[in-house]
């Protein structure tokens, strides 16, 4: 059994990330006017929000070709893969996760297993990344896919946009109807269903930055208390690192049991919440899902780990 893990540009996965755990990623395209880019290849982070900055028009996203994916296929074929497991972005948020889906059901010479993250950014790296340890470290494709599920179980994100116009626009706000009425003054909390469609919603608002962030602590706080495993968070924003580092920082030092890490919202996912988002997503910490000599721990729940 040879197993390859293949993911798309909105996990950003940094390039050493890429490499050392031998994940593949498809680039998200990106149409902006006349021109596609893709994501991170054709148009680079800063490069990204400068241009939102000063553009009149405003970018839309599409999702690789079936062409494209099949060619990736094609290549884990040739290479003698005998599985593939895909994580893309959330079904919620993309219809890339059911054009893999019949691609899947159609293929006959390598087995494909798609996994809805149900999530994006750092919750799609973390799914990647675990799966691809589990690869390295000699699972089976029944046991990489338990703990896939399991780790979506455990996760769950918290973000705050500087702009809900972005994500009414482009229709990624689930509860546009309802929510952006009364947003003047109002800073707008919002969060992924992770445990159902994995769809982006407002949870709350408050009228001031501090307080929303207040809030999004405190939330953090009373949702990670007393889990019978280990968390890892990571802290993500759109082209906004000093109040992303602010964040790191008071989290750090709140949390000392915490491992926590920092990422970019890259090109793909900021056409919909524009700049100065800052997000973070946690999750159990994926080192636990092995023991201390690096193997995989078979078929334990996170209901039974302990800390």
């Amino acid at each position: 059994m040879k197993i390859g893990v293949l993911t798309d540009s909105s996990s950003y996965l940094t390039k050493e990330q890429q490499e050392k755990y031998h994940i593949d990623v498809i680039p998200i395209p990106i149409i902006w006017g006349d021109k596609v880019y893709k994501d991170l290849v054709d148009i680079k982070y800063e490069e990204f929000y400068q241009k939102l900055a000063s553009c009149d028009t405003l970018p839309t996203t599409s999702q690789p070709s079936v062409g494209e994916f099949k060619r990736y296929v094609d290549r884990y074929v040739e290479n003698g893969y005998t599985d593939l497991i895909v994580i893309p972005l959330s079904s919620g948020l993309s219809s890339f996760y059911s054009s893999i889906a019949s691609v899947a059901n159609e293929e006959t010479r390598i087995n494909i297993h798609l996994f809805d993250c149900r999530i994006t950014c750092a919750g799609e790296a973390d799914a990647a990344m675990l799966a691809a340890k589990l690869v390295q470290a000699g699972a089976d494709v029944d046991l990489i896919m338990h703990d896939l599920e399991d780790l979506r179980k455990t996760m769950d994100v918290r973000f705050m946009v500087d702009d809900l116009n972005h994500l009414k626009r482009t229709g990624r706000l689930s509860n546009a109807a309802s929510f952006v009425g009364g947003l003047l003054k109002i800073k707008p909390i919002l969060s992924m269903d992770v445990q159902g469609e994995g769809k982006i919603s407002a949870i709350a608002k408050e009228r001031q930055y501090k307080r929303a962030y207040k809030h999004v602590k405190n939330d953090f706080a009373t949702l990670t208390e007393n889990m019978p495993y280990p968390i890892q968070c990571t802290i993500f924003d759109s082209l906004d690192p000093k109040r992303g580092q602010e964040w790191l920082e008071d989290y750090e030092a709140s949390f000392p049991k915490v491992r926590f890490d920092r990422s970019i919202i890259g090109p793909v996912v900021g056409v919909h919440v524009g700049q100065h988002t800052v997000s973070m997503i946690w999750c159990r910490d994926i080192n636990s899902y092995f023991d201390e000599n690096g193997k995989p721990i078979e078929n334990i729940s996170s209901k039974e780990v302990k800390d």
